[in-house]
C-alpha cells in the first residue's frame, strides 16, 4: 500500500469524527432543550393524618385484652408453643437455649433471666411481661421493641397469640388471674 492511499483512509477517518462533531454540535443548537433550575419533578402530595405512636398503639391494644384472652385455650397454645420450644425452654428450671427459659415469665421483668445475654433493646426495657405486652411482642417482636435480637415472624391471629399467653401463664409458680 503507498503512502498515498494511507493518507485517503486516515482522512477519511478523520472526516467522519469531525462530521458526528458537527452534527452533534447542531442538533444541539437546533433542539435546544432550556434544563431545569431543580432537576426532578414536585409532586403535591395531601397532608398525611399523624400516625400514632408506638406508645398509643400499645394503649390500644390495653383496651380489649380481656376480649382477647377469652379467644385462646390452654391446650391450643400448648400445641403453638412447640414452633417456640426450638429456642426457648418452658419446664421450671428450664436452660436457656437460644433465646432465655420462659418459666415464670408472666409477670417477669423483660430482660430478666440471669445468666442469658440479652439484646440492648430488650435490657434497657423497663416494663413487665404483662398480658398485654406478650401480646404486643408475639404480634412481630422486631416492631414491638426496635432492635431485639428476637428473629420470628409473630403469630398474626389473635386466637393462637392468647392460646400462647394463656399456656405461658399456666407454666408459672403462681400464674397471674387472667383479664
Amino acid at each position: 500500500m503507498d503512502s498515498f492511499e494511507l493518507n485517503k483512509i486516515i482522512a477519511a477517518v478523520l472526516m467522519v469524527a469531525l462530521l458526528v462533531i458537527g452534527i452533534s454540535k447542531l442538533s444541539n443548537i437546533i433542539f435546544y432543550v432550556e434544563k431545569p433550575e431543580v432537576p426532578g419533578y414536585k409532586v403535591d402530595v395531601e397532608q398525611a393524618s399523624i400516625t400514632p405512636s408506638d406508645s398509643e398503639e400499645k394503649e390500644e391494644q390495653k383496651v380489649d385484652i380481656a376480649a382477647l384472652m377469652s379467644l385462646g385455650d390452654v391446650t391450643s397454645g400448648e400445641k403453638i408453643f412447640k414452633k417456640c420450644a426450638a429456642c426457648h425452654s418452658i419446664v421450671k428450671g428450664g436452660k436457656n437455649n437460644i433465646g432465655p427459659a420462659l418459666y415464670n415469665v408472666v409477670g417477669r421483668k423483660i430482660g430478666g433471666v440471669e445468666g442469658y445475654k440479652y439484646s440492648k433493646a430488650l435490657a434497657a426495657y423497663e416494663k413487665n411481661w404483662s398480658f398485654e405486652e406478650l401480646n404486643g411482642f408475639l404480634i412481630k417482636p422486631a416492631k414491638w421493641i426496635k432492635g431485639t435480637k428476637m428473629a420470628y415472624a409473630g403469630l398474626r391471629k389473635e386466637k393462637d397469640r392468647a392460646s400462647v399467653i394463656k399456656y405461658l401463664n399456666k407454666n408459672s409458680d403462681n400464674p397471674l388471674p387472667l383479664p
